[in-house]
């Protein structure tokens, strides 16, 4: 019996050979290569991007990544993509030595190539319609919610967080195997996701430039107490452990509106920990594991003139948060969490777009003791002006965490030299103190240079 999502890959390779057999089976040599040319399409990005940290002018990246991907119009309308990765970084500052990609299932992961290149599988799926249903089965990226720059509904797959939030997110959101369904209902378009993949957030092991220190999320030991964590306890039955999902989206009186619902597992571990050892050698053992919670929210929006608003909300039961409390024994609490963010988009001036987001995460339980606090808020701007028929151009992105004072800048200049290649220029700006959000990356400023080649 094989595990994880290994027979659903199987089924997907077997059938689309199948299929594609039945298609050339009758065809003779002459006009082979014409069908080939119709129904195959072959593609690559390539991109290369050198970051030089400001603090103490070291490189902090220069890394050359390859993605190829592959399209096939498979008979009865339905259809195979394929896109792969081929990464290499010359410092290995971001994921120092091999990564152990320990909250990776086994299909799901990277075949490294030494300490500083990986090879990766991003998506293999099958589109087909039946009926009125469309459907999506593979490795994808399923995409919920309106938020630039933050997240509250876009949690069907998890982020690799080797470059913090610095990364576009169709690249730093991880595919999952899985299933996606769509069928029009009326006015309704249903959407039901099955996701069998044990896949979760990729968190910077200890050493990387972006490794999490700030308390929030490591909370430091007493003085003289050693700490034991334990390998993370991570799910691994296909079926028992699996996500679902269901999203209902229509169009209402000038309105875009979605209601979601995810059944799943927390990508973050709750890191359970006990007092161990002796008076004179004590220990804390930490055992992390991943955590079950339910989802429920939606999405809104709509345009009124040159402004756009929109917005989401979800209400997550069951959070896990560290506590302050000295007598909790497992220095673990949990609360149900409302987060939400509302945006606001103005393109009344000419080829410029103005944005600003505020976003708020609310526990619910106002008599924990938490590390945190009950609410946390922060807003992004962002401002765009386009130049030159669209080829150059000029924007900056401000993120601010109220609660700990600290944020991001981010001004970048792009231009356009041909239509298949495009070079940039930006800047990655932390500000604030060590225990905040962006604060603890204050030495990490940088200067980044970038450029992207289609094939």
């Amino acid at each position: 019996m094989m595990d994880g999502p290994r027979p659903l890959a199987a089924a997907i390779v077997l059938g689309c050979g199948i299929m594609a057999s039945a298609a050339i089976a009758t065809e003779d040599a002459e006009t082979l290569a014409q069908r080939l040319r119709e129904r195959v399409e072959v593609s690559a990005l390539v991109e290369t991007e050198w970051a030089l940290g400001t603090d103490r002018g070291e490189t902090q990246k220069a890394a050359v990544q390859i993605d190829p991907e592959l399209k096939v119009a498979l008979p009865w309308k339905m259809s195979l993509t394929t896109l792969g990765r081929a990464r290499g970084d010359i410092v290995n500052e971001l994921e120092p030595g091999a990564p152990r990609q320990r909250e990776t299932s086994e299909l799901s992961r990277r075949l490294m190539v030494g300490d500083r290149a990986d090879l990766e599988l991003r998506e293999l799926y099958v589109r087909a319609p039946i009926g009125r249903t469309f459907l999506t089965l593979g490795k994808q990226q399923i995409v919920w919610g309106k938020a630039d720059g933050v997240k509250v509904l876009d949690v069907v797959n998890p982020q690799d967080f080797r470059e913090f939030i610095l990364d576009d997110f169709d690249d730093s959101r991880i595919p999952l195997w899985a299933l996606n369904a769509e069928v029009s209902i009326g006015p309704v378009l249903g959407q039901l996701v099955w996701v069998p993949d044990q896949t979760y957030h990729d968190i910077p092991e200890h050493g990387a430039l972006y490794e999490f220190t700030a308390a929030m999320f490591q909370p430091p030991p007493p003085p003289g107490v050693r700490i034991d964590e334990r390998p993370i306890r991570r799910p691994r039955r296909t079926v028992a452990d699996s996500d679902a999902g269901l999203r209902l989206s229509s169009f209402w009186k000038g309105w875009d509106l979605t209601l979601n619902y995810l059944y799943h597992y927390g990508d973050v571990p709750v890191f359970y920990s006990r007092l161990s050892g002796t008076q004179t050698e004590p220990v804390i053992i930490v055992n992390p594991r991943y955590e079950r919670s339910h989802l429920v929210g939606g999405t809104f929006s709509n345009a009124f003139g040159n402004l756009t608003v929109r917005g989401e909300v979800g209400f997550f039961f069951d959070h896990y948060f560290f506590t302050t409390e000295a007598a909790d024994p497992d220095g673990i609490t949990n609360s149900d969490e409302l987060d939400y963010v509302l945006g606001f988009d103005w393109f009344g001036f000419e080829e410029a777009l103005a944005s600003f987001q505020f976003f708020q995460t609310w526990v619910t339980d106002a008599d924990q003791a938490l590390r945190r606090d009950q609410i946390d808020t922060m807003s992004t701007l962002l401002l765009r002006r386009e130049f030159w028929n669209d080829t150059l151009v000029a924007q900056i992105m401000w993120l601010q965490s109220f609660n700990q004072a600290d944020g991001l800048v981010r001004p970048k200049v792009s231009y356009l030299v041909r239509d298949n290649l495009e070079v940039w220029l930006g800047v990655d700006w932390f500000y604030g103190t060590r225990n905040g959000l962006f604060g603890e990356f204050d030495h990490n400023d940088r200067i980044v240079f970038g450029a992207e080649w289609g094939i």
